[in-house]
């Protein structure tokens, strides 16, 4: 798959509710998506619904930013889980 041609919706882990935080967060395409922290992403979609996010959607923006900015990504990496072990290894 050429780079022109890469969506958001074919990315691993990302199914359509991380679509609709996307569409919320103002995010439309790979290019937009590469360029954004996951942690910051989290936050401001925390703020948007005005309640606390499961901690699991910060794996997934990790996992989706992950493979916009590197479409060669090792499989693992691609998932959220592998997002959520690091994280949990961090604490």
């Amino acid at each position: 798959m050429e780079a022109g041609e890469r969506l958001l919706k074919n990315l691993a882990s990302v199914g359509p509710a991380a679509l609709r935080d996307f569409e919320l967060l103002g995010i439309r395409n790979i290019e937009q998506l590469a360029d954004q922290s996951a942690i910051q992403m989290y936050e401001r979609l925390c703020s948007i619904r005005e309640q606390r996010i499961d901690i699991c959607c910060l794996d997934v923006f990790n996992a989706a930013i992950a493979q916009a900015r590197d479409p060669n990504l090792p499989s693992e990496q691609r998932q959220w889980w592998y997002w959520s072990r690091k994280r949990k290894a961090r604490q």
